[in-house]
């Protein structure tokens, strides 16, 4: 049976760990062929070895890329266009959250301008590319591919609802990610180019637990988590394969929020303090 991605090519950034190995992997297994992009390029050529073992009938290609550099970005989607062909999914997921990222007191201009450069230019610089990559695809009938495309923007709840622990730098960028992403879903609309923010809410990966980097600031977190866990790398992978695929063709601009809850959330229920049991995320039979 044809995946949900079948022939259909993805560039995914921020690709050697978390969201991003595991969306690669998804991806792949889905039937895309995957071009993996991190600036860390050992973990990234790992990713391709792990999509080879798993789906060896798809392309896979690693590059080493810093999406804060135009010219990387740009020579990044080019060599997926000329590898595979075309590009019909751009998965803008690479992102920093600096344990100096702190409050409008003690947030260093050096770290604002680090978490601006990746988190918001970092994403219009691979818009801005893909888009234009997207204008050229023609449809292909026989192997199911269509016009346009769909280009997804990791942001964060944070965007969305303030932290409760101070980190200025990254909720200011990935409000402007949600806001940028509305807009450009506005204006290619009607060119079949969809684009929508992914909204994760706190995940059990290197990048937010490198920052709650004390059992105080974890504690604080998961306070306000109806479901008493922080989420999972692949239950984020799992929303981004939805708004990759033809399942979602008839939505953009949206702020697609997986975060367990967490924003619908006033306070959350007093219960048993143990932590609930744990939750079988592996693929239904």
């Amino acid at each position: 049976m044809p995946g949900r991605l079948q022939n259909k090519v993805a560039i995914i950034t921020g690709a050697g760990s978390g969201i991003g190995l595991e969306s690669a992997l998804l991806f792949s297994s889905e039937g895309a062929h995957v071009v993996l992009a991190d600036i860390n390029l050992p973990a990234v050529q790992a990713a391709v070895e792990l999509v080879k073992q798993r789906s060896p009938a798809v392309g896979a290609l690693a590059v080493k890329c810093d999406v804060s550099k135009e010219r990387e970005v740009e020579e990044l989607i080019k060599t997926a266009v000329t590898e595979f062909g075309r590009l019909d999914i751009m998965f803008n997921n690479a992102g920093v959250m600096h344990p100096d990222d702190d409050n409008a007191l003690n947030t260093e201009e050096r770290i604002w301008d680090l978490t601006m450069n990746i988190n918001l230019k970092g994403v219009w610089f691979g818009c801005k590319h893909a888009i234009a990559a997207m204008r050229l695809n023609k449809p292909d009938l026989a192997a199911g591919l269509q016009t346009g495309g769909s280009i997804i923007n990791t942001a964060s709840f944070v965007a969305i609802m303030g932290a409760a622990t101070p980190q200025l730098a990254y909720t200011a960028s990935k409000g402007a990610v949600l806001a940028m992403t509305r807009e450009l879903a506005m204006v290619h609309a009607r060119e079949g180019i969809r684009l929508n923010s992914l909204c994760p809410g706190p995940l059990k990966t290197p990048l937010l637990m490198d920052f709650l980097n004390t059992q105080e600031k974890r504690d604080r977190r998961l306070v306000h988590l109806p479901m008493g866990r922080f989420g999972e790398a692949i239950e984020q992978a799992r929303a981004a394969l939805f708004l990759a695929s033809d399942d979602s063709s008839y939505i953009t601009g949206t702020d697609f929020k997986v975060d367990g809850g967490l924003s619908s959330c006033y306070v959350t229920a007093l219960g048993d303090p143990v932590l609930p049991p744990p939750v079988n995320l592996a693929p239904a039979k």
